[in-house]
């Protein structure tokens, strides 16, 4: 197995994970994530190197197949130029030149049918070549965009645990509160308030009730001294005065 082959099939594998089902089965997912990430990062750099190399590989073959296209063609203008050539010399009855120039021309054919020969053992390798590059280079698109998605899902997945710890941190200080309640020291304290303002009106309705004997006591104290009045009158041989009634007079005799 050659690199190229090696490097694409790392490519095409790691292309084709599935991130999901190995965050589901690991048993730390951000520590599987970050090595992950490592592994990403280090077959990407290793990826692009290949690329990078088989592109080069490439380019030089592409020039050397340019080259041997531009050489057949210049050895059959260089073989067509000799033989015009002799044949210049042939009708001028010059047989030597003739020959000669004729042997040139097909030195430069031989050598046109040389370069013509590269060339066609070239083609197809170079077409190989180049759709190796491409693959290698979508087989690097993805690995990128998996590699995006491994580092969006390890800080989504990091931001999801350090709240789950922050909301176990809270829930740890809510229990310390529960077991030690302040609000049971209140409520202790307003029920000492709320009697404490019981006795307060308790007082004020015992004070109220003293006033309203008093004025009872000072209404019994005015009967009573009616009452005095009416006896002693009663004694004097008067009747005694009734609210409300007039007096009489005793009619005197002529």
């Amino acid at each position: 197995m050659t690199e190229k082959q090696s490097i694409f099939g790392r490519i095409s594998q790691l292309a084709r994970a599935n991130i999901n089902a190995l965050i589901d089965q690991a048993e730390d997912p951000q520590k599987m994530l970050d090595q992950l990430v490592r592994d990403y990062t280090g077959s990407i750099a290793d990826a692009e190197q290949a690329i990078a190399q088989t592109i080069g590989n490439l380019r030089l073959a592409e020039q050397d197949y340019n080259e041997d296209v531009s050489a057949a063609r210049e050895w059959g203008s260089k073989a067509l130029a000799a033989s015009s050539r002799a044949d210049q010399y042939r009708s001028a009855g010059d047989a030597a030149n003739a020959d000669k120039f004729d042997n040139l021309a097909k030195v430069a054919l031989g050598k046109q049918i040389a370069a013509e020969g590269e060339v066609r053992e070239a083609e197809p390798l170079i077409a190989s070549q180049r759709e190796t590059v491409e693959k290698l280079k979508s087989g690097l698109a993805l690995m990128k965009d998996k590699l995006g998605q491994l580092k969006s899902r390890r800080d989504t997945l990091v931001a999801r645990q350090k709240s789950a710890e922050a909301q176990r941190t809270v829930q740890s200080a809510i229990s310390s509160i529960n077991v030690l309640d302040p609000t049971s020291e209140i409520a202790r304290f307003e029920e000492k308030v709320r009697r404490e303002e019981a006795l307060a009106l308790g007082h004020a309705e015992l004070a109220a009730s003293s006033i309203d004997s008093q004025f009872a006591e000072l209404e019994t104290s005015d009967e009573q001294i009616e009452v005095e009045a009416r006896l002693a009158a009663l004694k004097q041989g008067q009747e005694p005065a009734r609210l409300g009634s007039t007096p009489v007079t005793p009619a005197i005799e002529a």
